[in-house]
């Protein structure tokens, strides 16, 4: 990806704000004491989304991993069906924000035409802004179905592997505790790829556009978000082809019918010793102990 701040003459790395940063805080206690303490805040930019010179979206996101955000937004989104349909990225650091310039393929152009609209001012809303209630019905592709004992199923044991590593990997938000994950891991529970954002949308586009870029086979294992699962985030496990989705926290109903009627195994309330099957549980194989 290339990068510019918006005068030219300074490197956008330097530009760029740091996703944390330490500021100085006062806390109260009910006793009435009072200390100064430095505490580590996550930062929030908007980032706009720019299509051959067209302004699509502006997004709350941190101000890191933007080139797989543009990726994993633009598939998510159905402007493109592969990685490889944007030619460039270039992020231009403005003071108010960050604009990702996104060249994308002649011929997928029409659909930013088609899919026009405005999320600035929200989180990582993936439905924030649509022009008809029929948008949200869009449709979505249907998922092979799970029955195949040597297809895409996941050992249960690999799932409790890949959700101990996760606080780990959470490097962010280890600090400022105010971070959401999206992860993927292989069929052995290995975490394959992180990604932290202050929204969990941007945070599953970002996995997601990395995931597409390294070429990995979304139905070769399983992905890990830390959030609760809405449909917006099935929505984006279907459209990448993730084939099973864990939550840590709850699902919505209407991401459940979603995964029921799209073949999605979808998983939630993963703790430490157990998880919730919320929908299409014959692809998590409880006798394979690995």
């Amino acid at each position: 990806m290339k990068t510019r701040p918006q005068d030219g003459g300074r490197d956008l790395a330097g530009a760029l704000p740091p996703v944390v940063a330490p500021v100085r805080l006062r806390q109260l206690t009910f006793d009435g004491r009072q200390f100064d303490r430095l505490d580590p805040l996550v930062e929030e930019v908007p980032v706009a989304l720019v299509y051959n010179g067209v302004s699509h979206a502006v997004m709350m996101a941190s101000p890191a991993d933007l080139e797989d955000f543009a990726r994993g937004f633009s598939l998510c989104e159905g402007i493109i069906d592969k990685a490889d349909e944007i030619r460039a990225v270039e992020a231009i650091a403005h003071e108010k924000g960050i604009e990702l310039q996104i060249e994308l393929a002649a011929e997928r152009f029409w659909r930013l035409k088609e899919r026009r609209r405005t999320l600035a001012g929200r989180t990582g809303c993936g439905l924030c802004g649509i022009d008809s209630l029929e948008e949200v019905a869009r449709d979505l592709p249907v998922l092979p179905e799970g029955s195949q004992p040597d297809g895409d199923r996941v050992a249960l044991a690999a799932i409790e592997r890949g959700l101990a590593a996760l606080p780990a990997a959470q490097v962010w938000n280890a600090e400022a505790r105010a971070l959401h994950a999206a992860a993927f891991c292989d069929r052995d529970g290995n975490l394959r790829l992180l990604r932290e954002d202050v929204g969990r949308h941007n945070a599953l586009d970002k996995m997601i556009g990395a995931l597409v870029t390294a070429g990995i086979d979304p139905a070769s294992g399983f992905a890990l978000i830390t959030s609760r699962c809405s449909v917006e985030m099935a929505q984006k496990a279907i459209v990448a082809g993730i084939r099973v989705l864990v939550a840590v926290s709850a699902p919505t109903l209407m991401a459940r019918r979603l995964a029921q009627a799209n073949n999605l195994t979808l998983a939630a309330l993963a703790r430490q010793d157990s998880l919730l099957v919320v929908a299409h549980g014959e692809r998590i194989d409880m006798e394979s102990r690995q």
